[in-house]
């Protein structure tokens, strides 16, 4: 294995897919066949600069920089050669916010993440105007909050991107994107597979007597589909990835896309009537349709595969943060008793005993809320704990509850979904930092979606591996099979992973705590609006 993946590193044909997560930049490098031979990360996090959240340009690239010289040592230790062709490239990124740039080139305003939250208006109006649900985080909302705040920059606005689409533009000239991070800029037409021209026209018509020297479609990145050549790193590219100077100019990109689509082909989640659940940072849904919905839900994203087909996501901006700070919490009490343990193992340790917990939680409820989460109408965040003196107040309940509300606003959103709109799906795939622990963050959510949930040990590697499947597709698809098949066949190869059903003592359990979730919600409210 060694001596093969060496060879394949020296000869040229291994595969590189980078993902810029919320936390963590990571870059695996993989082999003909789609299996992991290195990776590299590095560990980064967002400030919040005049009430925004934002990554500098700074960051980014020290990132991705730091992220490729970590999976160089990676190469260096493992096989003892470097770096200097690849096959192909995919870069992928948290999705949505707002990167406008001038006709130099020059960016004009600070990046605005996912994580922003002031969009509430101006994604009001277009969700009107579209009979089309805007999401707050989406980067149209974005550039429409920034017309109706007359910041001065928009006149200036000659692109638009997102973060992933940033990045491959610097890195080949290029300015694309793949379509199912277009999903995240504005609406797609399943038909054209592009931006929705109805929409496009519309909202030039709404901001027609502003007298901008552009059209919104002028400054978007074009949109490209999985499969399709995105352009090749040049050697101003390869010298930003590397700074060394080993790596070389003239690999091939794929489109660039968003960490919702690579985590739909890290599950092998792209074909209809599958779906896969992300939860790290953030979490996310995301179910392929067989069918359109009947109606618009503030709450449901429609998104599409890296290939076209729609997708309903539901998307919450809080998922393990509040979690790890409780587990951090505890690794302070162990150092303080003079015990050193390690991190996994209090991880471990804390998680299985959820499970010996009351499937109700006992009647705790927690909010890990450190944003604001649209889907149950908070503008900004505040964690909190709630119990009453008369509810079983122990440890196992305690983490059973910080576990459940890491899924509970996923459950309030896909409940719209199985109950409301009776969307059938056969298979649901989990990855992500909440399923590091085997079997506890898996069982918890199967109780709350009352679904089958699956988790494969390769959806440990994240997006970062699905981007490389995806650059994998690019050069390496000789059945030209669409996406679906070619991951079914040539990647997965019949692995589902591994299953867990939920009992109907869970399924009651968690849905008794998700209604005290929900009769609670004022007093999370009410933190919000004192200030507190």
């Amino acid at each position: 294995m060694t001596e093969n993946a060496k060879n394949t590193i020296e000869s040229g044909r291994a595969l590189l897919g980078i993902e810029f997560g919320s936390t963590r930049i990571k870059a695996v490098l993989i082999d003909e066949n789609n299996k992991p031979i290195a990776q590299g990360s590095h560990e980064w996090e967002n400030q919040l600069v005049n009430g925004l959240w934002t990554y500098s340009l700074e960051a980014i690239w020290f990132g991705l920089q730091d992220c490729y010289r970590d999976l160089r040592a990676n190469v260096n230790e493992l096989y003892g050669c470097e770096i200097k062709q690849l096959a192909a490239i995919g870069v992928s990124a948290m999705m949505h916010g707002y990167m406008p740039f001038d006709a130099k080139g020059e960016m004009l305003a600070s990046f605005r993440t996912w994580r922003n939250t002031n969009t509430g208006e101006a994604a009001e109006i277009l969700s009107k105007l579209f009979n089309f649900n805007m999401p707050l985080r989406w980067s149209l909302s974005h550039l429409y909050q920034a017309i109706l705040d007359e910041e001065p920059h928009v006149k200036d606005v000659a692109f638009l991107t997102t973060l992933a689409g940033y990045i491959h533009w610097q890195l080949t000239g290029e300015k694309v994107i793949g379509i199912g991070d277009a999903s995240g800029i504005m609406p797609i037409c399943s038909e054209s597979k592009t931006y929705a021209a109805e929409m496009v026209a519309k909202f030039d018509n709404l901001v027609a007597d502003k007298g901008f020297g552009w059209k919104l479609e002028e400054i978007l990145p074009k949109v490209l589909l999985a499969g399709e050549n995105a352009g090749r790193l040049t050697e101003e590219g390869a010298k930003r990835i590397d700074i060394s100077g080993n790596l070389q100019a003239g690999a091939p990109l794929c489109p660039p896309e968003g960490d919702a689509g690579t985590g739909m082909v890290a599950t092998n989640a792209v074909k209809i009537r599958t779906g896969n659940v992300s939860a790290g940072t953030s979490s996310f849904s995301m179910i392929v349709l067989e069918n359109e919905l009947s109606k618009p839900y503030e709450m449901i994203d429609m998104v599409t595969t890296p290939d076209g087909s729609p997708v309903a996501m539901v998307h919450c901006n809080n998922c393990t943060s509040d979690l790890n700070a409780w587990v951090g919490l505890f690794k302070e009490y162990t150092e303080l008793m003079g015990v050193t343990v390690d991190m996994n193992k209090i991880f471990g340790t804390l998680y299985n005993n959820a499970l010996n917990g009351d499937p109700d939680c006992g009647g705790l409820v927690a909010y890990n809320y450190f944003s604001g989460e649209p889907v149950t109408g908070l503008s900004e965040g505040r964690p909190l704990f709630v119990r009453t003196v008369g509810n079983r107040f122990n440890l196992a309940n305690f983490m059973r509850a910080n576990i459940s509300a890491a899924v509970a606003v996923l459950k309030i959103g896909n409940d719209v979904l199985f109950n409301d709109e009776k969307v059938k799906v056969d298979r649901i795939t989990g990855h992500g930092g909440l399923f590091k622990t085997k079997g506890v963050g898996q069982r918890i959510l199967a109780a709350a979606l009352n679904s089958p949930i699956s988790v494969m040990e390769t959806a440990g590697e994240g997006g970062a591996w699905g981007m490389a499947l995806l650059a994998g597709y690019l050069v390496n698809n000789k059945e030209e099979r669409n996406l679906a098949d070619y991951l079914e066949m040539d990647v997965f190869a019949g692995n589902s992973g591994t299953s867990i059903t939920p009992t109907p003592e869970e399924v009651a359990g968690f849905e008794a705590y998700i209604e005290n979730y929900k009769a609670c919600l004022p007093i999370e409210q009410a933190a919000v609006a004192h200030k507190r």
